[in-house]
């Protein structure tokens, strides 16, 4: 999928691929799918078994993990056997201009590295996947990176995820989901949207935000008329913010497969102070172009 996808990126002349793998079985893997490409011409292969920036590389990742229990042995391993890892260093060095990983592994797995190299803009980073549904788009957050985010650190992802939006051209319209609809809960994770609303009122009151609702009420204005009719939240819902990972992330993958072959976008990874996103083992050879269309916008930006 990743080979197929840097052939679009090639042909569609989105950007200049560096690819992070051993030559050889690049290569091998062009001639067996019957690919177009070709090695320095199309796109620049970083070997992570023998490349002379490694020694400065690893140096540089020591310098940083020192005091984190990371001896220069082991950085110069981890060097050459984490591909994120490199390709972070190249985003630090200035040898590229943003990433796009995960195809293989966990979330936070690639996580991990980002964070030590490059860092984020905030205390908290997020994931937001969107879905263009027929007649409506919707994206939720956060579904791959916090487990249960408290209301502070929800109110700060929806920020960002607002912000997002914007870049996107699109106004924010925002529903703090719920399985509580406006107070018929008590229970913590309702309370916790709830505070989340409030601490949304007071950092980002310009935010057209309301909750917290079920997910019927923040799709169908009609019917969110009928339960609170000053509600702060005019039309549908664009963007869902869930009180934890296992809701955001069911809630996509469900409205994923339901919808049939619409478009998928994400994830896009909030809070990094790069461009970089990190996607899923279910990645499609399109879902890995936008990406890298929506990381040229970025490093552009």
């Amino acid at each position: 999928r990743v080979l197929r996808a840097v052939q679009v990126i090639v042909d569609e002349k989105l950007a200049n691929p560096i690819l992070i793998g051993r030559p050889a079985v690049i290569e091998h893997r062009i001639e067996r799918f019957g690919l177009r490409l070709r090695g320095g011409v199309d796109f620049t292969v970083v070997n992570p078994e023998n490349d002379p920036r490694f020694r400065d590389y690893s140096e540089t990742y020591f310098k940083m993990m020192a005091r984190q229990g990371i001896t220069p042995q082991y950085a110069k391993l981890e060097m050459r056997r984490r591909t994120t890892l490199i390709g972070a260093m190249l985003l630090s060095k200035g040898e590229a201009d943003g990433m796009v990983c995960g195809t293989v592994s966990t979330t936070a797995a690639h996580l991990r590295y980002i964070d030590q190299v490059l860092g984020g803009t905030n205390e908290v980073y997020a994931a937001m996947n969107g879905l263009v549904l027929p007649g409506r788009q919707i994206f939720l957050v956060d579904t791959h990176v916090n487990v249960d985010p408290t209301a502070c650190q929800l109110a700060e992802i929806t920020i960002m995820a607002a912000e997002e939006l914007k870049r996107f051209g699109i106004e924010p319209k925002v529903a703090l989901v719920s399985h509580s609809n406006f107070g018929t809960s008590e229970a913590p994770s309702a309370r916790k949207m709830r505070d989340t609303l409030a601490i949304l009122r007071e950092r980002a009151p310009e935010l057209e935000v309301d909750g917290e609702m079920h997910g019927d009420s923040a799709l169908d204005p009609k019917l969110r008329e009928q339960l609170v009719p000053d509600g702060t939240l005019i039309g549908e819902a664009n963007l869902l913010v869930c009180p934890n990972i296992d809701a955001a992330n069911i809630a996509y993958n469900l409205l994923k497969v339901a919808a049939g072959n619409n478009v998928a976008i994400g994830p896009i990874l909030l809070g990094v102070k790069a461009p970089v996103h990190i996607l899923t083992p279910s990645a499609t050879v399109r879902r890995i172009v936008n990406m890298t269309a929506l990381v040229v916008v970025d490093a552009a930006a």
